[in-house]
């Protein structure tokens, strides 16, 4: 996951490959309750593993729910039911912003009572709960609210059930009133039938047919006339399914369907959902498919690919049925060939924000004419594309969707801040994007940092990757490993043919600040002040620097790189929009270094070490092959007196200033 203030795209222009899908976040959740609420122990399988399913496992472990969460990747989790009896009745909840999980556990609550607390993020305590709480109150339940009526925090306290009348819910807000009723009521429905009579059009029905293919799952066969009325049969009673697997999310499918819709390329094959799904917003390929795309659907993968381009406008389209995806047919509408109107989408204002304000705000960043109402969007393309800074509003789909305004044929960049809000549902989002993407490696933006031995070239060039998301190069390292190898099987290091040999095949890994030798850490290894020598002595060879272009070359990846070595900037990536050399007096850098050897226990003189830097600059400075100087395009960067911080800072700065935002 990409933990940065924003992250940068650059111009994408192709995809293909294949995407493994986290699981549903619909599902998970509602999975997860109904395992606790049931009898017996549920094993779930390709669990989501994400901020929202996080917030209901502590939910339940804080009820005293056994949970456990089997190997790694929190994929796979065992859940021992509660057979409909909370063994910590009194408890404070944090439910983040997580629709999905307030409103199924406080009806749940609600109706088997105790004394608890459920709060969350701000924005949750702005979603509005009021009709959820009005049709719990019907029948007797004790809620109260800790801040603004309608609205989270809330209070539960003990229930006294009169559960004779049907009981009144609105359907025209959220769909997940009524799938925390259908969750809930089965817990009391023991001694006659259950009534839930809708009041207005529901919305979202898909999302109420996933509520009851679940609970006939667990055990609970619901009788529904039309979409007003829905009956829980008398004597129902939860029983575990014993295992269970979670397809995978059909909303986040709708990014890489629309990434096949819009990216040349030999198309890209989404798994794990498909024809087969139970998901509503699987419909999303038809809507796709009416702007152009080529689909493809099995029962549990989609391939998809472009077809018509431009894009096909769609004049009217009701997305009551997929009102997650349809965010994502707003950006396609960047690309078509007229204007898109998007309609029935009045959920969207009360979901992790106001989504169609957000939605229209952003858009229009990239050019297009975009009309917002109350429940519709209208979008024209863009007659001149231009590119911003996307705002997220703290909303994963907002991240996600905006991400594919990168394939704009002006080629310019797209900034998205905050891109970790895509750990509400898909953590490692941008992971997969970039991995069937393309682009051209001159479009992929390079950080060159160059200087001389102990400058701190690595320490700022790391520390600037870390800051930007980008992947991190040290060139150095990469001699220092060639000289290690060599040096392991017996290769002179004066001989630069045989060197060269084996720098060619080397299996290096760089993984954080560790750096691995095939599966070895080697690390420690080459960070002595032997192997800086020895490095050096290789470094001349002019066999050994081009067997390692190829390899500094493609760390060259998606979304960018951050490189530090003494030719980056002048010989590997000459293209670079930022290069700067950095420098400190020899004196300082001996100083420096003499902190590191002191640190480690070994013993020498500020003298010597100055002494050994001087003559190692006047070596590096005069060699024939790629000599240590600064680009003529380089920005000097003297941090003799500079704290790290401010030297990050320094290029950080530097790096706006290349940027379009």
């Amino acid at each position: 996951m990409f933990d940065t203030e924003f992250l940068d795209i650059p111009p994408l222009t192709g995809a293909g490959g294949t995407v493994r899908l986290p699981g549903s976040k619909s599902i998970s959740n509602r999975v997860l309750l109904l395992s606790a609420l049931c009898t017996g122990t549920t094993t779930l399988h390709d669990l989501l593993d994400s901020d929202d399913t996080r917030v209901m496992l502590n939910a339940l472990r804080e009820l005293g729910c056994g949970v456990r969460q089997i190997g790694l990747g929190g994929t796979t989790v065992e859940i021992d039911g509660l057979g409909g009896v909370i063994p910590n009745p009194q408890a404070d909840l944090f439910m983040g912003n997580a629709g999905t999980a307030m409103r199924p556990l406080t009806a749940a609550l609600a109706v088997l009572g105790g004394d608890f607390k459920l709060h969350g993020v701000p924005r949750m305590h702005e979603r509005p709960i009021g009709d959820l709480v009005d049709a719990l109150r019907q029948l007797g339940c004790h809620i109260d609210y800790l801040g603004q009526d309608g609205f989270p925090p809330l209070r539960i306290g003990q229930p006294k059930l009169d559960l004779k009348a049907p009981i009144l819910v609105r359907g025209d807000v959220s769909s997940q009133f009524l799938t925390a009723l259908l969750m809930s009521l089965p817990l009391v429905a023991k001694d006659s039938d259950i009534v839930i009579q809708v009041t207005g059009d529901l919305i979202s029905k898909p999302y109420i047919e996933i509520t009851l293919n679940l609970l006939a799952r667990y055990g609970i066969h619901v009788r529904r006339d039309n979409w007003e009325r829905f009956t829980i049969p008398a004597g129902s009673h939860y029983q575990s399914p014993g295992v269970l697997h979670v397809e995978a999310d059909a909303s986040s499918a709708s990014y890489f369907i629309a990434l096949g819709a819009i990216a040349p390329g030999a198309g890209v094959r989404i798994e794990g959902v498909g024809a087969d799904s139970i998901q509503g917003d699987i419909s999303f390929i038809d809507a796709a498919r009416m702007m152009g795309a080529i689909v493809e659907a099995g029962p549990n993968h989609l391939t998809v690919r472009r077809g018509a381009w431009p894009l096909k406008a769609i004049e009217s389209l009701d997305c009551n049925h997929i009102p997650d995806a349809a965010m994502t047919l707003a950006v396609m509408a960047l690309y078509a060939d007229g204007t898109t109107t998007l309609r029935n989408i009045a959920s969207w204002r009360v979901k992790e924000t106001d989504r169609i304000a957000a939605m229209a705000c952003e858009l229009q960043k990239f050019g297009a004419v975009v009309e917002e109402g109350a429940d519709y969007l209208k979008i024209s393309p863009p007659a001149h594309w231009t590119t911003g800074a996307i705002r997220t509003y703290d909303d994963h789909r907002v991240a996600m969707c905006f991400s594919l305004a990168a394939f704009n044929p002006a080629q310019l960049p797209v900034r998205i801040l905050e891109p970790h809000c895509v750990a509400k549902t898909f953590p490692d989002y941008f992971e997969a994007l970039f991995d069937v993407t393309q682009t051209s490696p001159a479009l992929i933006p390079v950080i060159c940092i160059d200087g001389p031995t102990a400058s701190g070239k690595g320490t700022l060039a790391a520390l600037t990757a870390q800051k930007l998301g980008y992947h991190y190069l040290d060139s150095g390292a990469l001699y220092r490993l060639s000289a290690h190898a060599a040096t392991a099987v017996g290769v002179s290091l004066d001989d630069g043919a045989g060197v060269a040999r084996v720098a060619r095949t080397l299996p290096v890994r760089f993984r954080g600040d560790r750096i691995f030798l095939g599966h070895d850490d080697v690390s420690d290894a080459i960070r002595t002040e032997a192997a800086g020598m020895a490095a050096s002595r290789v470094s001349v060879h002019p066999e050994v620097r081009t067997a390692l272009l190829e390899l500094q070359h493609s760390f060259r990846r998606l979304p960018g790189l951050v490189a530090d070595g003494r030719d980056m900037g002048t010989v590997i990536f000459p293209d670079a929009p930022l290069k700067i050399f950095l420098t400190a007096s020899a004196l300082h850098r001996a100083e420096r270094r003499h902190k590191q050897l002191i640190s480690k226990g070994n013993s020498a003189t500020i003298a010597q070490i100055q002494q050994d830097l001087e003559a190692r600059d006047a070596r590096d400075s005069s060699r024939k092959a790629a000599p240590l100087k600064p680009a003529d395009d380089a920005k000097p960067l003297d941090n003799s007196y500079l704290s790290i911080e401010k030297s990050v800072d320094q290029v950080l700065e530097w790096w706006q200033g290349t940027r379009p935002f």
